[in-house]
């Protein structure tokens, strides 16, 4: 019987995502093309792979199988083609990265800007979201989170400057509200929450106090998951943000926010990028590498 090793590539596309429309614009093919490519596949081989319902699609105990037994091939050969670029005049080949909004616009793309117009052939996706993807099993090459949050079975390398909380207010805010004098004071305040999202639960401010931890839960009218949209809550006068300093960019330096607690917000590990070990990295991923490394200043 032939086999189509585009059907392989279709098939554990398909079962990874839990997608059709997800995995054809991975793919770059329709979602028709795929449904199709995938049914004939399935009558080829006398089985069914996948269970579709209107909302996803998952791998059946056989589909489970050929995944668990091909999977990891289909990325071994992929990571041999990306290899080969080493031949080539000019590294190429795609380089996955998860990351915060935030970092993405003031670390990666200054940095990584020069390497792409020296470069033409090497392309560069990034996943902008709050959350905490699982590299490894979305089958990214690499994270950018802060130090402290990266698990320790990964390489991590710090690419951007040692961070500082902020807490700030507008001044609109503070002609009705007396200037908070330590952290303890911000529970007689409006303060704006952010709800983490790995987690669930709200994030608790944490200051530094005499070279240990001092926690505050505060209380509020507004809760976000976005950092950006805490900011324009800040702005709009509508209570005391909380957020590493970056975040505010120049509504501080501006005087449209007064940073209020310096003193009780020290700096921490910033920004690291983060990756599985990986004895043969690709061309086009150690040039990202290099790219994204701190340079110490002479």
């Amino acid at each position: 019987m032939k086999r189509n090793l585009n059907d392989l590539l279709y098939f554990v596309t398909v079962a990874r995502e839990g997608s059709f429309t997800r995995a054809a614009a991975l793919l770059g093919v329709t979602q028709p093309a795929l449904s199709q490519a995938i049914s004939a596949f399935e009558e080829r081989m006398k089985i069914r792979l996948l269970t579709r319902t209107t909302r996803s699609v998952s791998p059946t105990a056989a589909g489970e199988r050929l995944l668990n037994s091909i999977g990891h091939r289909i990325d071994e050969i992929e990571t041999e083609l990306d290899m080969l670029t080493e031949l080539r005049d000019k590294p190429a080949g795609t380089v996955r990265i998860t990351c915060g909004p935030n970092v993405l616009r003031t670390i990666l793309l200054p940095k990584l800007t020069p390497l792409l117009q020296k470069y033409p052939d090497i392309h560069i996706e990034f996943d902008a979201n709050h959350g905490f993807r699982d590299i490894v099993a979305d089958r990214f090459d690499a994270g950018v989170r802060l130090g402290d949050t990266i698990d320790k079975d990964m390489i991590a390398m710090p690419i951007g400057p040692k961070l500082r909380m902020a807490a700030v207010a507008s001044p609109a805010y503070f002609e009705n509200h007396p200037i908070p004098q330590t952290p303890h004071d911000l529970t007689n305040h409006t303060c704006i929450n952010q709800r983490m999202i790995r987690s669930g639960g709200l994030y608790v401010w944490d200051f530094d106090q005499d070279g240990g931890d001092l926690n505050v839960r505060v209380s509020g009218q507004l809760t976000f998951n976005t950092s950006e949209h805490i900011v324009d809550a800040a702005l709009a006068g509508l209570g005391i943000a909380f957020l590493p300093e970056e975040e505010f960019g120049p509504h501080i330096q501006e005087g449209r926010l007064i940073r209020v607690l310096e003193p009780w917000c020290l700096p921490f590990p910033g920004y690291y990028l983060y990756y599985p070990s990986r004895k043969q990295p690709s061309p086009a991923f150690s040039l990202v590498v290099d790219a994204l490394r701190m340079r110490r200043k002479n």
